[in-house]
């Protein structure tokens, strides 16, 4: 078999991306809000909250630690763009 005969899925040899990778701005709007909101659920022990309180702040601070990478990257991207 020949390297010609392999059948490649992806241009770049890369497999999927992470899930959040193409929310772009709204979708950070999105995720931080629901990270606020989580970490308000658990604050209120809410039904659903987990036994141990910081297993949810945990979980709510990772939802809104992704959500705001992703709004600054978009903010630096508009920038970049704006600039040129």
């Amino acid at each position: 078999m020949t390297d010609r005969d392999a059948e490649e899925t992806d241009e770049r040899g890369y497999g999927p991306g992470p899930w959040w990778a193409d929310l772009g701005t709204w979708g950070a709007v999105g995720l931080i809000a629901f990270g606020i909101l989580s970490a308000a659920w658990v604050f209120l022990r809410l039904p659903g909250t987990p036994e141990n309180l910081a297993t949810g702040y945990y979980q709510a601070a990772k939802v809104l630690a992704i959500g705001l990478v992703l709004a600054g990257s978009a903010l630096v991207g508009r920038r970049r763009t704006g600039a040129r």
